[in-house]
């Protein structure tokens, strides 16, 4: 399928640690990934280690811990709670920067033309390097990186990039539901269950609106 705009359209299913797999679109043509997980996952940024993740909890809530290639924090992924959607850029397109930290800002712009048709205010892109303050390391949505939206002081979309010669995939994601205790509760660190409580409503959620339609519109006219 391909998009007015001249986006080719792939949707796939299965598990984080597959979808994470650098699947190149076949053709250089700019690319969107529209992602599902079967099974609620873990997903360690690429330089996070294992030894962060509390085993037994994760056993015990069913969720199954992968790992990303591209950096930030971890994102707990659950079926229906969640909007995974790629970018794949390739080199030569107008939107391809060879800069890291601004490789995203349109990505970022594209993502709050489709908020603010969901009634969000505030918003702004995160425009310079990822924060590395209090829990920003160890969970995604609890920090800031290039190319991310806030509305107001709460993180909305998370972004993540993944380069090679041929492409820039930028990985985005937003919630449907966000579950800060479980999040943080998926931590080995003796103080994850208070930020579980602290972080309760420190990200913005877009709940029962139409997200892929309205942000495919959107990246038509990007």
């Amino acid at each position: 399928m391909t998009t007015d705009g001249g986006w080719a359209i792939r949707r796939r299913t299965g598990s984080a640690a597959s979808l994470h797999d650098p699947t190149e679109p076949d053709a250089a043509v700019p690319t969107v990934d529209i992602l599902t997980v079967d099974e609620p996952s873990f997903v360690l940024g690429s330089s996070q280690s294992t030894a962060v993740v509390n085993d037994d909890r994760a056993r015990s809530a069913g969720v199954v811990v992968a790992r990303r290639r591209s950096g930030g924090g971890a994102v707990l992924l659950v079926p229906d709670e969640h909007v995974w959607i790629d970018a794949w850029i390739p080199a030569g397109d107008r939107r391809w920067d060879d800069d890291v930290i601004r490789a995203g800002d349109w990505l970022g712009d594209a993502w709050c033309s489709a908020a603010r048709h969901w009634g969000f205010t505030d918003l702004r892109v995160h425009r310079t390097n990822a924060t590395r303050d209090g829990w920003a390391e160890s969970v995604c949505f609890a920090g800031a990186g290039p190319g991310e939206v806030f509305a107001g002081d709460r993180k909305l979309v998370g972004v993540s990039q993944r380069r090679t010669r041929r492409w820039t995939r930028l990985q985005s994601l937003v919630h449907r539901r966000w579950d800060a205790a479980l999040t943080f509760g998926m931590l080995a660190d003796e103080g994850a269950a208070s930020a579980g409580v602290a972080w309760r409503d420190g990200v913005a959620a877009v709940e029962d609106v139409d997200v892929e339609s309205v942000f495919l519109d959107v990246l038509d006219r990007t």
